[in-house]
């Protein structure tokens, strides 16, 4: 640029047409980085198909074995869901604020630590996971199940308890993949097992005459053929160099304080709306016609999770979105990278509504050929396509706070929104306004309403600036003053590293709790 020529950056050009430039560029700006969220979305988006395929065919091989092991083991994945998966997923999330804004920041080392404490605090929550679900038979007889069903269901859990293993780890990793914007290794490693996953099922099931236990431990070996291949991968692709994840230390009793702090909220978060769909299974019990409703209610759920695979992929992606801008001290990309996901999940939620609505007729004939249930399924499927309007946006809200390090308001919305709102508003439909099974869509309706108005709330109200200065706090980091255009990253250099961490877990803690209070006095 010559002396002549005036530049931005000097002020010798009106506001205005600064403003003017800056609004012309933000189409490009914003293209671009739905295609970087994109691209992180896909692959996960089809390894959530893939496991999504692998319940099918275990479900498919129980239904070979007889009505008794489809009840039992339809029951045990059920409860293992929601007394273990969920819970292992929830506590993983807890380490997605500090990996991703570590990443933004370029320190790379602080990423092994903290897969290495999450790994260690999934495994200690596995014991009484495990404890549980070793009392799972008497607990279902308590509940008044039928004692063969709920023999079955216990022999398939004990043939999953070394699952709880395999979780604790493989919850980890593939954050601690995806917070470095690695996602088909983890692709890869599922489409592997999954092809795997049929042939065991059939020499487990059939060849060795295992019965329900085969379909189990093929659904376990699965799971550890997807964890090995990807400690093969961080092994050989030398993804262990920068991050030290190979490197055991001390340091992974550190920084406890910081992790729970995330974790527990995240975990409260996913349960509760995991929990909800289970009530909604008892209500119907409760209603003219459990059967057919308890019926119905199993073919939406599958096609519930089915539609959940894509906005919840699209949440993972733009949690590591906001979460590398912010550590990078980068607030108007993390601002433009929440923006940018929330219209596309607005699109997602659009084609969701349209699809439940174009197949409510014929869903429900995959499954069963009961005229009554596919009457009933189609009569409700508009209002599911309906509650995919809000969920699709509040799931990936839920990520935006994820990657800004805001977990606890990400559980105080569904509590209040769920059940506060929506169970009341389920119950007295479905039992007092005699609205039967439409009335818990409904208040599930009323519930998703009240969830994605809530997230949307706290997204526009965040103040950005103010969350780049807390990732900076919570990873230990100050921008370079020569650097500040670039957004480089240095490292705080301690004089002693053995005083630092004590330190550094107060600052991460405090940063945590008061910075959730300013979100919620902002409302």
């Amino acid at each position: 640029m010559s002396l002549a020529e005036p530049s931005l950056d000097q002020g010798l050009i009106k506001p205005w047409m600064k403003k003017a430039v800056r609004a012309s560029t933000r189409p490009s700006e914003n293209m671009a980085e739905a295609k970087r969220i994109l691209a992180l979305a896909s692959p996960i988006a089809l390894t959530g198909l893939l496991h999504y395929s692998r319940s099918l065919v275990s479900m498919i091989f129980l239904g070979r074995l007889g009505h008794l092991p489809l009840a039992g083991g339809a029951l045990a994945i059920g409860f293992a869901n929601i007394t273990g998966y969920s819970v292992l997923s929830g506590l993983a999330m807890g380490m997605e604020p500090l990996c991703g804004q570590a990443v933004g920041a370029h320190r790379p080392t602080l990423l092994g630590p903290a897969l290495h404490r999450a790994v260690l605090l999934l495994l200690v929550a596995s014991l009484p996971i495990a404890a549980l679900w070793l009392t799972m038979d008497r607990l279902l007889l308590l509940c008044g199940q039928d004692a063969d069903v709920a023999a079955a269901a216990y022999a398939y859990v004990l043939a999953s308890l070394p699952d709880l293993i395999f979780q604790s780890f493989l919850h980890p990793i593939r954050i601690f993949l995806r917070s470095q914007s690695i996602t088909l290794p983890v692709t890869y490693a599922t489409v592997i097992a999954a092809v795997l996953h049929l042939p065991l099922n059939y020499a487990l099931v059939f060849r060795l005459r295992l019965g329900i236990h085969g379909v189990a431990i093929a659904s376990v070996c699965t799971n550890l053929n997807i964890l090995l291949f990807l400690l093969l991968y961080i092994l050989f692709a030398d993804v262990h160099c920068p991050t030290g994840v190979l490197n055991l230390s001390t340091d992974c009793f550190r920084g406890w304080r910081s992790l729970l702090g995330f974790a527990i909220p995240s975990v409260v978060s996913v349960c509760l709306e995991w929990w909800w769909y289970e009530i909604m299974v008892l209500l119907c019990g409760l209603l003219l016609d459990p059967k057919c409703t308890v019926a119905s209610m199993g073919i939406i759920i599958q096609t519930t999770s089915l539609i959940y695979i894509f906005p919840s992929s699209l949440s993972f992606s733009i949690s590591t979105r906001v979460a590398n801008e912010l550590g990078a001290d980068r607030p108007d990309r993390a601002h433009r990278a929440a923006n940018v996901g929330l219209a596309c999940s607005a699109v997602l939620g659009l084609l969701a509504f349209l699809f439940a609505v174009a197949v409510r007729h014929v869903w429900a004939c995959m499954f069963t050929s009961d005229a009554t249930i596919v009457a009933l399924t189609a009569t409700v499927l508009p209002v599911v396509g309906a509650c995919e309007l809000g969920n699709c946006p509040q799931t990936v809200g839920c990520g935006v706070l994820r990657g800004s390090a805001r977990p606890r308001v990400g559980a105080n919305i569904n509590l209040g929104s769920f059940y506060g709102v929506g169970m009341p508003v389920a119950t007295a439909l479905a039992f007092w306004a005699k609205w039967d099974f439409m009335g818990l869509w409904i208040g599930m309706l009323a519930a998703q309403a009240a969830c994605v108005t809530l997230m949307l709330l706290v997204v526009r109200r965040t103040d950005w600036e103010l969350l780049a200065q807390r990732a900076r706090q919570l990873i230990g980091v100050r921008l370079d003053p020569a650097a500040a255009d670039e957004a480089a990253v240095v490292v705080v250099q301690n004089d002693k590293d053995e005083k630092q961490p004590e330190e550094t877990a107060k600052t991460e803690s405090s940063v945590n709790i008061n910075y959730d209070s300013i979100v919620w006095n902002q409302l």
